[in-house]
């Protein structure tokens, strides 16, 4: 099977281009279960991205929440939102990412009456669920969308215009009330998540304290930790843990490295406990994973 990773830059926006410069839009249809440890990990886009979990079910953490996707069901990730998705089987989501460019160029009268109070509100993510009338209209939509891209070259009129049938829903459902106090306070939040997300990254080979995590954002240890639980749900370290053992797998994987210089590589303190904490998030230990990824 083929496994596929998400490329992101230090800010963790995502580095691929969807579409280009003359059509920002782009269809994936993909299966979760295929990426590297079976999600698409943390990123962001300046984009919109609408998707369908077709079958099986889907974990998608947005904004601060963690949301459950059952099949059928479909989600819009506003433009600038830190989002990750994960599957725990094999699962087919369909989605399109697209630039709000596409619909109306900036500064123009229709991006600003109808594209700008969307993406520069405060819903970082609407969920569409088939039992409710107007959601159901939206994946119907979706759906048709996709099935274009499938089946017909020359599709980017019909496309469009299925975009915007789609808009119209949106801007007359969402609750587009910009609370101007609330959002810098989203963007700094962010903003910090990031850049200690980042140093994590950086320097996780490393010995790092919860103090030198923080001090990478320039905030307290107690503000680090309400970041991390508020934004993604977990604490800095059990980050910093998580990201470990992920690039320990990929060590296993690819290298040919003993387990002792895996451990010592991605800044465990000895084998044994990387073993222990291996075996707790993987349920095998770590020769065991490189076999069963051989």
């Amino acid at each position: 099977m083929d496994h596929y990773k998400i490329t992101t830059d230090e800010t963790l926006r995502e580095t691929i281009r969807h579409g280009n410069s003359s059509y920002p839009f782009a269809y994936y249809p993909e299966n979760l279960w295929q990426f590297d440890f079976h999600r698409i990990d943390w990123h962001w886009h300046r984009e919109l991205e609408f998707l369908i979990v077709a079958d099986g079910a889907a974990l998608c953490l947005a904004g601060t929440d963690r949301i459950e996707l059952q099949e059928g069901c479909g989600i819009l990730i506003n433009s600038g939102i830190l989002h990750r998705f994960e599957a725990q089987c094999d699962i087919f989501t369909p989605n399109i990412v697209f630039s709000p460019t596409l619909l109306a160029p900036e500064k123009s009268l229709i991006y600003e009456k109808y594209i700008r109070p969307v993406i520069k509100s405060s819903v970082p993510y609407q969920i569409f669920d088939p039992h409710t009338s107007w959601q159901n209209h939206v994946l119907q939509l979706l759906s048709q969308i996709f099935a274009l891209q499938e089946s017909q070259q020359n599709n980017e009129l019909c496309t469009i215009q299925l975009l915007f049938q789609m808009w119209d829903i949106l801007l007359k459902h969402l609750s587009l009330d910009c609370d101007s106090k609330n959002l810098p306070h989203l963007d700094y939040r962010q903003a910090r998540l990031q850049t200690m997300m980042q140093y994590i990254h950086d320097h996780y080979m490393e010995p790092i304290t919860l103090g030198m995590i923080a001090a990478s954002a320039s905030i307290s240890k107690s503000g680090a930790l309400h970041i991390f639980q508020s934004g993604i749900g977990i604490s800095p370290v059990a980050y910093l843990i998580q990201y470990r053992l992920a690039q320990a797998a990929e060590l296993l994987c690819t290298t040919q490295k003993t387990v002792f210089s895996v451990a010592e590589e991605t800044g465990f303190t000895s084998s044994g406990y990387f073993c222990r904490t291996f075996r707790q998030h993987y349920s095998m230990s770590p020769n065991e994973y490189r076999q069963k990824r051989a």
